[in-house]
Order: structure tokens, then C-alpha cells, then sequence
């Protein structure tokens, strides 16, 4: 079992245990992703992005994970393998001889 597999498996007995897989819909979860994704912006809210509290970044951050993650276990999609594709994606909308140090999105590069 990979890191991955472990994590999954981690979060779904921990879920299970709770018995709060029935509130784990893929549009609740899609929610959930959404408001805990805004709770790591409001880390660095009015703040310069070196003052934001570490501690704060590692447990947000992690509560946007366990969402994906479980989002992506109920949807039966392999975390490794779609992220792989969509660096394969981002590699052909974004060329190092066009992109390499902008910013811009791939439809102006």
C-alpha cells in the first residue's frame, strides 16, 4: 500500500467510525473542499504571506486534502493518476519557451 492508499484508507476509517459517510456526496464534499480552501486564504488575510501562521497553513491545508481526497475515493479516481494527467495537461498548455518566468495564464502566453 502507497502513501496515498494509506492516507485514503486513514481518512475513510476515520470517517466510518463516525458513521458520516452519509453525508459524503460528491457535491457536499466539492462544498466542504470550497469553504476549507477559504479558511487557508483567511491564514494570510491582511497579513504579508511570510506572517501567516504555519500551524494554521498545515491545518488548513490538510482539511482541504482529506476533502479531495475523499472526494476523489468516492468519484473512484486514482489521486496519482489524475494528477499526472493534468501535469501532462499543464505541460502542453504551457511550453518552457513560453511560460518559463510569467505568470500569465496559457491562453496569453
Amino acid at each position: 500500500m502507497n502513501d496515498i492508499d494509506q492516507l485514503v484508507a486513514a481518512l475513510i476509517s476515520f470517517r466510518d467510525e463516525r458513521d458520516w459517510k452519509q453525508f459524503h456526496n460528491s457535491k457536499d464534499l466539492a462544498v466542504a473542499i470550497s469553504i476549507e480552501s477559504a479558511e487557508l486564504l483567511e491564514a494570510f488575510l491582511w497579513k504579508d504571506p511570510e506572517a501567516a501562521s504555519k500551524q494554521k497553513i498545515k491545518e488548513e491545508l490538510a482539511d482541504v486534502l482529506s476533502f479531495c481526497f475523499l472526494l476523489a475515493e468516492k468519484e473512484g479516481l486514482d489521486i496519482k493518476q489524475i494528477m499526472l494527467d493534468k501535469i501532462q495537461i499543464n505541460r502542453a498548455r504551457y511550453p518552457i519557451d513560453k511560460a518559463k518566468g510569467t505568470s500569465k495564464k496559457y491562453d496569453q502566453v
